[in-house]
């Protein structure tokens, strides 16, 4: 005879695609006092916080799955499952164990205990639930950070401790051993950074309840050198505009646009034509924090411009090969190849040490400034003057930046260290 099956397959029940509604994970399980199939409660996880159809059902396909998984290997919601997680959290338990287990089948068991599927969800799947949620609230280039540092814990993860795989198995230890691996193959700020991102993950999965602990926060930082970007000698500075000027005028632009108006780089690449007021001699864009920034644009690099008056205003102002044009690249792209350009045309050329790079021309520029401005007005009129151009928010943020650049170096002293 043919047996009856004791369960259905998980099914997503989506309302029809109204997302107003609550979505769910649903299955019948037979009863075995009735021997009829009966509605187990639904399992709705962390789904409906998210706002799209998309997203829903690709968490609630990872739920589905792990259900079916469990269903298939005897998860039974009628019966205790202790034995059965024991022997997915420990698959090398020896022949004998499995004799014991066969022996004491026909013991009395006990009442089923309350059963979380997100407790048994692996932990790859878990940690994409926690990229998901952060996906639209951060920006590209930091949930592309987030992803990769992900993806190599998982890696590590599967490489070093196998048989971890659900989340409920997931140790501090866990991730020191993982941060630890990172430390000795690269730096402590990389390390850290790594620790950073991946806490802001594990934080999102505790503030949305799928997990109870952020292992990382009770992790410390380690000490790390501050990175540190030299100025150029005006020697080097004039050299390095020489050469760009024969070599590659897209890329000294590039350059003196945040040498002149104090930009960072992927500020510039964010430049369209219809950022730039012509009259008004301004320019405008979305600035390292969110907000938009407005900066005119001094005569020293506005005369530098071609007309623009014939270009397409939604074109790039920075492309390859061309001011003004098309670029299927993302923000991130097109910041990296001008890094790797500058890199190419202007440190392999000069041979420049790791302490140069783009930031190097701005710090640069901001200390000849501040030391023009500091010769014709006192120390905080000079300051409040600069913070207007630089875009620092605050003049503690500028001072502290000045420190930092040794931009504000006192005259010379020797007068007073004579014997008299």
């Amino acid at each position: 005879m043919k047996l009856k099956q004791n369960f259905s397959l998980p099914k997503i029940y989506t309302a029809n695609g109204n997302i107003n509604k609550r979505w769910y994970v649903y299955f019948s399980f037979r009863n075995p006092e009735t021997g009829k199939m009966k509605r187990m409660t639904p399992f709705y996880g962390i789904a409906n916080k998210f706002k799209t159809k998309e997203e829903r059902m690709e968490v609630l396909t990872v739920y589905r799955k792990s259900l079916i998984k469990l269903l298939k290997l005897g998860f039974n919601p009628f019966e205790d499952n202790t034995k059965l997680f024991e022997k997915l959290n420990n698959p090398k338990k020896n022949f004998n164990d499995q004799s014991k287990k066969k022996s004491e089948k026909n013991l009395e068991v006990s009442k089923p205990e309350p059963f979380d599927v997100a407790d048994k969800v692996l932990i790859k799947d878990v940690l994409f639930m926690g990229l998901k949620l952060k996906e639209k609230v951060v920006k590209e280039r930091t949930y592309r950070d987030y992803k990769i540092n992900i993806n190599a814990f998982s890696k590590w993860l599967s490489v070093n401790h196998p048989n971890v795989q659900t989340i409920d198995h997931l140790k501090k230890a866990h991730f020191t051993g993982f941060l630890n691996s990172i430390l000795e193959k690269s730096s402590a700020r990389n390390r850290n950074n790594y620790r950073t991102n991946i806490s802001s993950i594990l934080q999102v999965l505790v503030d949305n309840d799928i997990i109870e602990r952020n292992f990382l926060k009770s992790i410390p930082k380690l000490k790390t050198k501050p990175e540190r970007h030299k100025r150029f000698s005006s020697e080097t500075e004039l050299k390095i505009f020489e050469h760009l000027k024969k070599v590659d005028p897209i890329l000294l632009l590039f350059i003196k646009f945040y040498s002149y108006a104090f930009m960072r780089p992927q500020e510039v690449c964010r430049i369209r034509i219809n950022d730039i007021n012509i009259k008004e001699k301004t320019v405008s864009f979305i600035a390292k924090n969110g907000k938009l920034k407005t900066k005119i644009i001094p005569s020293i690099l506005y005369d530098e411009l071609p007309d623009l008056s014939d270009y397409h205003p939604e074109n790039l102002l920075f492309t390859p090969n061309k001011i003004g044009g098309n670029w299927n690249a993302k923000e991130l792209s097109r910041r990296d190849h001008f890094s790797k350009r500058f890199r190419k045309t202007v440190k392999e050329h000069f041979n420049l040490g790791i302490d140069y790079g783009l930031y190097s021309f701005r710090h640069t520029y901001i200390t000849k400034l501040y030391r023009a401005l500091n010769s014709q007005y006192s120390s905080f009129e000079a300051k409040s003057r600069l913070m207007s151009i630089t875009g620092h928010e605050s003049m503690a943020a500028l001072e502290k930046y000045l420190r930092d650049i040794d931009a504000d170096l006192p005259d010379d002293y020797s007068d007073m260290l004579k014997n008299k």
